[in-house]
Formats: C-alpha cells, structure tokens, sequence
C-alpha cells in the first residue's frame, strides 16, 4: 500500500504542474478575446482615422478585433485615465497624442502620473500641424493672420480638438511670438471643430494633418501653413510657418500605451503587431499623404521621444505663460 504522505506528494505535484501548464497556456494564447484601444477624441478626427487605420492591421496580425472606444474630454484625460485604470492585462490600451507629453506641465492636478501609470507599446507616426481656413476665407498666409489679429486684437478665433492638444500649443505659440490676440475655441476632437470651421462658427484651426487632408484635398479648406521650419513634401507649396515666425514649431504624434504593469511578453506581442500594421503599404500610403511620417518603434523609442517631448514642453510652457483654459 502506498503511504498516505507519499499519494499527498504526488497529488501536490499534479496539481502544481496543471497549474503551470494552466498559466503557460494563458500566457501563450493571448490575446484570448478583443482588444480595447480607447482613442481620448470624438470620433471623426486625425487621431480616431490613424487609430482605425491601425487597429484593422493589428487585429488581423494579433488574431482578435481591436475595437475603437471614443472617450473624448478634458484635453484626453478622460479617455487616458480610463486606460490608467484598466487592468494590466494588454486589453485595454490608448492611443496618446501630443497632449500626453503636455498635459503634465499645464494641469497640476492630473488624476494618474503619466511617467508611472503606463506602458510603451510604439511610436506609430509624427509629422507637422498644418494652419487651414475655409476655402472662402480672405486669409492666404500667417502673415495675413497676424495682419488681421493685430488690426482686431481678440477677434479672430482658432479651434482646437481640445485644450493641451497639439492644435491648442500652436495657437497658443503662434499668438505669444507673433504678439496678437486670438480666441482659442476647444471641442471634444478634431471632428467637431473642423465641422464648425467648415460652418463659419470659427475662422481657422492648426489641425494635425491626418485631421485636415482630406478635407484640403477637396478644396473645402485651404492650407496657408505647416507648423514647421522646413517644407513638408505632402503639402507642397505650403509655407512652412516657422519661415515666417521665428522659433515657431510643433509637431504631433501618435503613440501606443497599455496600463503599467503590463507583462512584458504580452507588450512585445503588441509592439510587433503595431509595427506590422504601421508598415503595411495601404496604411503608410494614406498616412504619408497626409503629411506624416511613419515611425514603427519599439517601446524604448517611444518612451525616449515623449520624455524629451515632455521636457522641451515644459520649458515653452513656462517662458510663454501658456495655461490651460
């Protein structure tokens, strides 16, 4: 007869090993069920089209859908912070903008720490904003903007897909090195501004290019600036703003974060199948019309650029008394 001692061994052991084998398999399966990828804006925006774009090439490469969740407000933060608490699990992921490098330096109080509460998954694309009116307005170029500004200080109004967003800050930069007034207008996403810039509600916006394309394409709006110091090669013939206003720049991006904490494997599963996606033909040729660049990083590229981001916006923040409104 075996020992009682010796059939509680043996036991413990299987039990053990069904566990192990248990967890192997949980770890090797993922993803198990469909992704969340919150996008913090309204849908109808640059931000939303990149994120579709993306998730249909991700879904195919990971096996599961990835489901676009629109939790626009407060400059991001709402849809941001609800990533911040989701479970570390690689289910919930953001996709993050220009803000989440300036919204620490502008609002004091945010209700996550943005250098602990996430995970780098990729850097996906970056490129300039671009200055467009409608196609009726009288304005050709900044420099009419700023003629006009100063002729009526307050007056002129520029929308933005929220405040801390890239179409705010280069407002906001544009308005202290030119020394005019202007009236920022923030929206819940790109969408919704430009839909009031095309109605007349507002006289212009520093949109993100994968926001204002299409719409430049088909002449209902035009570009009289990128917000760079050098020509972008999608809008040929823009004058590149910096050109014209010394110091002037701004560039957005788009990157990929899952809640911190989240396992390292399940990070490199989404970092390849973000990096797939970004490098499929269709997906670059539509973002590089619109001005973007693809990047396709690595976590560690991702992490290295938004904290110099982090850093050179803090510093223009400061010297220009820009607040988040």
């Amino acid at each position: 007869m075996i020992a009682r001692n010796t059939v509680l061994q043996r036991l413990a052991a299987l039990v053990c090993a069904t566990a192990a084998l248990a967890s192997t398999h949980a770890i090797a399966v993922y993803p198990d069920k469909p992704i969340r990828l919150v996008v913090p804006f309204a849908p109808g925006g640059g931000t939303d089209l990149v994120a579709r774009t993306l998730a249909v090439g991700m879904g195919k490469d990971l096996g599961q859908q990835v489901i676009i969740d629109n939790k626009p407000g407060a400059g991001t933060i709402i849809g941001t912070d609800s990533v911040a608490k989701s479970l570390a699990d690689g289910y919930s992921i953001v996709i993050a903008t220009f803000a989440h490098a300036v919204n620490p330096s502008m609002i004091p109080k945010l209700p996550f720490d943005t250098s602990k509460a996430f995970t780098p998954i990729s850097l996906i694309a970056k490129g300039p904003n671009v200055l467009v009116v409608r196609a009726d307005s009288p304005f050709k170029s900044a420099k009419d903007v700023i003629a006009a500004a100063k002729a009526k200080p307050g007056k002129l109004t520029y929308a933005s897909q929220g405040n801390g967003t890239s179409a705010h800050l280069a407002g906001e930069m544009f308005t202290n090195l030119t020394k005019v007034q202007m009236t920022h207008v923030p929206y819940r996403g790109a969408g919704p501004a430009i839909t009031d810039l095309l109605g007349g509600q507002v006289d212009m916006i520093f949109g993100t290019a994968a926001a204002v394309a299409t719409f430049v394409d088909s002449g209902k709006l035009r570009a009289i600036g990128v917000t760079s110091t050098s020509p972008s090669p999608a809008l040929k013939g823009v004058v590149p703003i910096g050109q014209e206003v010394p110091g002037y720049q701004v560039e957005s991006w788009y990157g990929l974060y899952a809640p911190a904490g989240t396992p390292a494997d399940v990070i490199a599963k989404l970092s390849a199948a973000a990096k797939k996606a970004a490098g499929n033909p269709e997906f670059a040729k539509k973002i590089e019309q619109e001005g973007l660049s693809i990047v396709a990083s690595d976590p560690a590229e991702l992490d290295r650029y938004v904290k110099a981001e982090e850093v050179r916006w803090r510093k223009i923040v400061k010297e220009n008394n820009i607040k988040a409104e």
